[in-house]
């Protein structure tokens, strides 16, 4: 029966006032009727009334009946499942009856609600919806028909997934082919939703969408040319995605897609033209793009190129005629948020870099005042992944058309010129350098234009070509060029003090110890900066400064560098309270300053070492009450204790043995058992990380806690989290060589996980390395526990360590791998080439190590016999054989 239901009228004015006083202005007012609507919640008919005022009171305006569904729709997402029956029957058939309510207000509204309880995993019951909305496609009525669409839509969006399963009943076989049907309709907003919906589906490569894979794109090539600017993005977007999931279907009409998309992306509405331009990012990173594209670049490239200007909005946007704006305080929202990259130990090697997943700070990242991303930045991306495709080859388009930006009267073309440049730096670099010795001094001179906007990409465009900067003799570019540099430091526009900041930092790290002999006049101006600054380029500040720190490392410790340095951060460190989040980029600051001051940090390491601990006993202790009264107590951010472990690192690795009496007086052992249990595998990190340098700073204090350490490392030797693992198979390896024999009871706990890690495919380089370190300690320690299972990692323990130079845990590695050859030299027999070749890669070992790779080399010789040692060695590679006859005599 229907369920009949009618509101009482003095209930109804009451909601109805409620409804008129919500959309006062005062927050006051607000607040109290936020009150009375959830004291209304206890009532069960409260909901009839909401639906009653959204679809039956037409004599209402729209605006207050819209703002009834929207409250109602915040009610599903909060009670639905406390509604009664008779209620939810009510709302669902008011929704279904007047989803084409002449209002496209109302529409709207109707639809989101419809979609709201579809997505409580009500699809399932209401198993009458799908259908209705499809044949509500085919009514007469346009508003029923574009109702319905915008609903389904919706639940397109929102429930994917579930359209395509079992428990429905699979009704996409009959929504997908309907939808097709629609791609013709007379109306432009028709076509624009039946579009959309399909494209929900394409990433999915939905079983029902394939089937129809054909004819969905004839229908798109039929829309190529719509005049609605919103039915053109859905035909783009759709092209984007099949790209990515159907080459195989646009290969045959490539050439026609192409032409296509180029014109799309000089579409006069920017919101098409973007969605086109997102082909050519995606084109890029197909197999196939180099030899599709070939024909089209003459084309294409000044396109992309043209793209790149500022568009006049963007310049009022970005306030481009606005010079000097550093007294402009910071609104909060200008500032993104940060993400802290906790502490990865790694191996240092030949190339010295760390080859851990890096990520790339120079992304084209010069305007995110605006949206975040825009035509001009994602035709800039293209062109740099374009340039990554086809090397040297794009020049011949390219520097024609830069000769003519780059020198333009009009500073807007001269700027995209300089970005242009930038963006083919990484790709093109080989092409460019016999160009660099007269575009560098251009650029360096154009790091002064009157236009800020210019000075801002000039800063970026340079840090691209900070490598061969600094391959030049110091005098030629690097001088010029970092003097102009920390003058935009003090840049009187905030947007060019950003930009020098962050290309100053790429310079640091490219040039490392050639800025010692320029630090007295970098630190006066990194200094002069922080009185200057305003909030959101004080933290790029913070990151110049520990990046410099990183860079030139232990030359920073001179009584005057220190002076200079030191005040101002400890200055802003006592400014900040314990819950700010500036404190993030700070701490990490500091972190690299005391690792690079060592003994200079001394005098300012007890407040900073006070405050870390009480960082992390305050998250701990905020932790346990969310946990024991999530209602009471909100969770903590965990970021605090992350950072602050990750600089009490930093403090034991710069201060070493002078950090004993600070660890004594405090209770850092007993917080770290606790980081070390946390269930967020950051904090287990840095745990480790610090226990790792703890270990090598005051094991004295670590000793008593090793028989509950141990146990916790060996269940963290879990490689599907790469840095825990990692950072937990460090710290045994630490902690084993300051145990010596009494490491045995523990290595049961580890060695089998250890070995296994070791033989895994694809297991990140910096693991593998760290792992054969720890194994190698284990075996220097306990031979006799360890040298049974040689046979089992010899030969990956080999291949792992021969890449990584000369250094204290590498010799320990090797002392431990000789140690047990001696103890079970059948163990490495079959994998002999290995051995020997991980013994060449040493450029010059300690002399007793020396000679235990010279009793192996011969006792292996000697066994075989001369005859048999000549064919063994006869599988050498050249070098390795010369190495091993000078070094060792074999």
């Amino acid at each position: 029966m229907e369920y009949e239901w009618k509101p009482d009228e003095q209930g109804l004015q009451q909601i109805l006032q409620l409804l008129k006083e919500s959309q006062s202005p005062d927050t006051t007012i607000q607040r109290t009727v936020q009150q009375k609507l959830e004291q209304l919640n206890q009532y069960p008919d409260f909901n009839n009334y909401l639906i009653f005022v959204l679809t039956k009171l037409k004599s209402e305006d729209e605006p207050t009946r819209s703002l009834s569904g929207l409250i109602l729709k915040n009610n599903v997402k909060a009670h639905f499942q406390n509604f009664p029956n008779g209620v939810t029957d009510f709302i669902k058939s008011e929704c279904l009856n007047n989803i084409g309510d002449s209002s496209p207000l109302i529409r709207a509204t109707v639809g989101i609600l419809i979609t709201t309880i579809a997505s409580k995993g009500e699809l399932q019951n209401w198993p009458d919806l799908l259908p209705k909305l499809c044949s509500l496609l085919d009514s007469e009525d346009y508003n029923t028909c574009e109702g319905a669409f915008g609903a389904l839509q919706k639940i397109c969006e929102d429930s994917a997934e579930i359209l395509d399963s079992d428990v429905l009943d699979r009704p996409l076989n009959i929504m997908i082919p309907k939808f097709l049907q629609f791609f013709k309709h007379s109306s432009p907003k028709i076509r624009s939703h039946a579009v959309a919906c399909v494209n929900q589906f394409i990433i999915s490569r939905t079983q029902a969408l394939m089937l129809h894979i054909d004819s969905f794109i004839e229908n798109l090539f039929a829309l190529a040319g719509d005049e609605e600017p919103e039915v053109r993005k859905n035909v783009c977007r759709a092209l984007v995605m099949l790209l990515e999931v159907r080459m195989d279907r646009l290969l045959p009409h490539m050439h026609n897609i192409v032409e296509y998309m180029l014109q799309r992306t000089q579409d006069q509405d920017e919101n098409v033209a973007l969605e086109a331009c997102e082909f050519w990012l995606t084109l890029a990173e197909q197999p196939i793009c180099k030899d599709v594209l070939i024909r089209h670049l003459p084309k294409l490239i000044p396109v992309l190129v043209n793209g790149m200007k500022y568009s006049d909005i963007d310049i009022i946007l970005l306030k481009g005629d606005v010079e000097e704006d550093e007294t402009i305080p910071d609104s909060e929202q200008d500032i993104r948020p940060r993400f802290h990259r906790s502490r990865t130990v790694a191996q240092q090697h030949d190339e010295d870099g760390i080859e851990e997943e890096e990520d790339d700070d120079d992304e084209i990242d010069d305007d995110d005042t605006i949206s975040d991303w825009n035509l001009r930045k994602c035709s800039a991306a293209a062109l740099d992944v374009l340039a990554n495709v086809y090397r040297d080859e794009l020049l011949p388009h390219i520097l024609p058309l830069l000769k003519e930006l780059l020198f333009h009267h009009e500073w807007v073309v001269k700027e995209s010129g300089i970005l242009v440049l930038g963006a083919i730096a990484e790709g093109c670099m080989q092409g460019m350098i016999p160009y660099l010795p007269e575009l560098i001094p251009h650029l360096i001179q154009c790091l002064s234009d009157k236009k800020a906007l210019v000075r801002s990409i000039t800063c970026w465009t340079l840090s691209r070509y900070a490598h061969w900067v600094v391959s030049q003799p110091p005098d030629t570019y690097l001088k010029p060029l970092m003097t102009e540099l920390l003058k935009r430091i003090l840049d009187s526009n905030k947007r060019v003090q950003e930009a020098a900041c962050s290309a100053f930092a790429t310079l640091e790290e490219e040039a490392c110890t050639e800025l010692v002999p320029y630090l007295a006049y970098i630190l006066d101006t990194l200094v002069f900066a922080f009185s200057k600054y305003q909030h959101k380029n004080l933290l790029i500040l913070y990151d110049a400064i520990g990046t410099l720190a990183d860079s030139v490392g232990h030359h920073l410790n001179k009584p005057e560098y220190i002076q200079m340095l030191m005040p101002p951060l400890i200055q802003k460190w006592n400014m900040l309270k314990d819950e700010d989040k500036d404190l993030f980029p700070l701490l990490e600051c500091l972190s690299s300053v005391a690792t690079a001051l060592q003994s200079g940090f001394l005098p300012y390491c007890e407040p900073v070492y006070q405050r870390c601990v009480n960082l992390v006993q305050k998250t701990l202790a905020q932790a346990m009450l969310n946990n024991a009264q999530p209602d009471q107590y909100e969770a903590p951010d965990k970021d605090f204790m992350i950072v602050a472990l990750d600089l009490l690192s930093g403090l034991a690795e710069g201060l070493g043995g002078n950090i004993e009496q600070l660890v004594a007086r405090s209770n850092i052992l007993t917080l770290m058992y606790q980081c070390m249990q946390d269930k967020m595998p950051e904090v287990r990190q840095s745990s480790f990380a610090l226990l790792g340098d703890l270990t090598k700073a005051c094991f004295q204090h670590v000793k008593p806690c090793i028989a509950d350490f141990m146990p916790i490392l060996g269940t963290n030797l879990n490689p599907e989290f790469i840095s825990v693992c990692n950072n937990a198979t460090w710290a045994i390896g630490e902690i084993s060589i300051q145990m010596g024999i009494e490491m045995q009871p523990y290595i049961p706990m580890v060695l089998h996980q250890l070995v296994e890690i070791i033989n895994r495919p694809n297991t990140p380089k910096t693991l593998l390395e760290n792992t054969a370190i720890t194994i190698g300690r284990l075996g220097y320690v306990c031979p006799q526990e360890v040298a049974p299972m040689l046979q089992q990692f010899i030969r990956p323990w080999c291949t792992s360590l021969r890449n990584i130079r000369d250094n204290e845990e590498k010799d320990s590695a090797f002392r431990g791998i000789c140690t047990m050859i001696s103890v079970n030299p059948s163990g490495v027999i079959q994998d002999f080439i290995f051995f020997c070749d991980a013994v060449a890669s040493w450029i010059n070992p300690k002399d007793d190590l020396r000679d235990m790779f010279c009793k192996i080399l011969h006792g292996f010789k000697n066994q075989v016999g001369d005859e048999n040692w000549r064919r063994f060695s006869d599988q050498f590679p050249l070098p390795l054989k010369e190495r091993l006859a000078a070094f060792y005599g074999v």
